[in-house]
């Protein structure tokens, strides 16, 4: 159930937010490559968006704010084009 809801989540980014500058991570359940920008083929991608299952279902709710999740250490984010804030919440609309 939680590895499905995170797929899911993560695919419904990779469609409001197409492109391959940004490596999204919430391991063990999936990664995807997302958000307009200069493609990213070879070694570790200059940015990269990682977070734990449940970290990432409450971001892309809105449950939980970008910056608090930042800021407790519980969203890792390298590069300067890692900030999702304007492709979140994933759902409602």
């Amino acid at each position: 159930m939680l590895r499905d809801a995170v797929r899911a989540l993560l695919t419904e980014l990779s469609q409001r937010a197409p492109g391959r500058s940004v490596e999204v991570r919430i391991p063990p359940f999936g990664a995807i490559q997302c958000v307009p920008g200069p493609r990213h083929t070879r070694g570790t991608p200059p940015n990269v968006v990682e977070t734990d299952p449940m970290t990432w279902l409450l971001l892309a709710t809105g449950r939980l704010d970008w910056a608090e999740a930042t800021r407790d250490g519980r969203l890792r984010a390298s590069g300067i084009r890692t900030d999702l804030t304007e492709y979140l919440p994933l759902t409602g609309e």
